[in-house]
């Protein structure tokens, strides 16, 4: 069952989408209930009395039928060509220890969403967030709201404005995604259940820019309703409805990425030709309104990573396919405007980050940096020197600074002892 938790302020009764609707956003059953009725039928988003949403029906856009790319080897600059430099073309700033087991999840300003240990065995982590001027971390979501043991924290994103984050039922699979206001590394509103789903749905992606959630919702890839339509939504702090700005004739490819003002997202496109998926920008400052640009990558070809920085989109593939000329192999890619590709021919293992005319795209144990209007890079070797944990980056797209985190094991005994987190201005 797909539940998003929908309430009519005024006549006080509720409405909820259900799977047997055939996943259709706009299909919605209409049931008039008591208050008190629908609140013990909504489960965990209700245990711990967060405020419903209402999903506005209706809403759905048809995405644009695009051409796929045809690009060839001619048409790309293999990177590891430019010249390296030993110039350094990230200075580090700060660097600070975090208690083992602390994650890091790309955010847009100056607090990072994290995940943490939990105190104890229920919850076994915790929703926490990180100050990226001072390395101090702060405990936001300490209790699940969700109450049953098996209850964990699956992920979390926040701004300086709003923090979301996910819960999932271990056992039954089912999750909720929640969402308040939040400023100074604490929450400040009601928290507002924005999403419910079961095993045959995905738990969400989403991202938080302003005052505003981003959430793709798809059917699991290998449930019994893989076939349907998947829809991204947005919610904005205060608001009692969301909308769904985005809809895909199946599972998106990319999570949702933003990038200064853009949000990028890959849904499927063409779908009466085949299988494409369109790398698509949208303006984060009318709900995804206004399309920017989008790339329809060749048939079957599937993005791992997209972001949309300046005029160019960022992408990466991390498989090679037996058809669709260049942009069948694996790598990360730079579009020009003129349809050429800056390309590196490495396993991709993160989204790519960076600002102006220089690229960050993270390899196996260090990151590439590159300047291309210089045409040169530099290696930024990972804190652990080492590929059994990896160093990650906690930025995505045009970032005025990248911050990484990296767990560290003890010199003396092998095992991981604590979390580096680095911080670098460009150069």
């Amino acid at each position: 069952m797909l539940r998003p938790a929908i309430l009519d302020s005024t006549t006080a009764s509720f409405v909820w989408t259900v799977s047997s609707a055939m996943g259709r956003f706009s299909n919605i059953l209409k049931k008039p209930i008591s208050r008190r009725g629908a609140l013990i039928g909504s489960a965990a988003g209700v245990a711990g009395g967060a405020a419903a949403i209402q999903i506005l029906s209706g809403c759905s856009r048809k995405e644009p039928e695009g051409s796929p790319v045809e690009a060839t080897n001619e048409d790309a600059q293999n990177m590891l060509e430019y010249e390296e430099t030993e110039d350094d073309l990230l200075k580090l700033e700060n660097s600070w220890e975090l208690p083992l087991g602390s994650i890091l999840l790309p955010s847009e300003g100056r607090w990072i969403a994290a995940i943490a240990k939990g105190p104890s065995a229920f919850p076994i982590n915790i929703a926490c967030a990180f100050d990226s001027t001072n390395g101090e971390l702060k405990e936001v979501v300490t209790q699940m709201r969700g109450d049953t043991p098996s209850m964990a924290l699956y992920d979390a994103r926040c701004s300086d404005s709003v923090f979301a984050w996910a819960e999932i039922d271990m056992r039954t699979r089912s999750w909720s995604l929640y969402a308040s206001a939040f400023s100074e590394g604490a929450l400040t509103g009601n928290v507002s259940t924005l999403w419910q789903g079961d095993k045959d749905w995905s738990p969400p992606q989403f991202c938080c820019t302003g005052t505003k959630v981003f959430w793709q919702v798809m059917p699991l890839a290998s449930g019994k309703y893989r076939n349907e339509h998947s829809g991204l939504f947005v919610w904005h702090v205060g608001d009692n409805s969301a909308r769904q700005v985005i809809d895909s004739p199946g599972r998106f490819a990319t999570p949702p990425t933003l990038s200064g003002e853009t949000i990028t997202c890959s849904p499927r496109v063409n779908p009466n030709q085949g299988i494409f998926y369109g790398i698509s920008a949208y303006k984060t400052a009318d709900d995804c309104d206004t399309l920017l640009d989008q790339l329809v990558l060749p048939q079957t070809v599937r993005p791992y990573t997209a972001v949309r920085m300046g005029n160019h989109f960022a992408f990466s593939v991390e498989a090679k396919y037996s058809t669709g000329g260049l942009l069948a192999n694996m790598g990360s890619y730079i579009s020009n405007a003129d349809g050429s590709f800056l390309m590196l021919p490495r396993e991709p293992f993160a989204g790519i980050t960076g600002k102006d005319d220089c690229y960050i795209i993270k390899s196996r144990s260090y990151y590439f940096v590159l300047d291309s209007a210089r045409e040169r890079y530099s290696i930024l070797t990972s804190a652990n020197h080492s590929v059994d944990y990896g160093e990650y980056p906690a930025r995505d797209g045009i970032t005025s600074s990248l911050i990484t985190y990296s767990t560290i094991k003890d010199a003396s005994t092998g095992y991981p002892e604590s979390v580096s987190v680095r911080s670098f201005s460009f150069a």
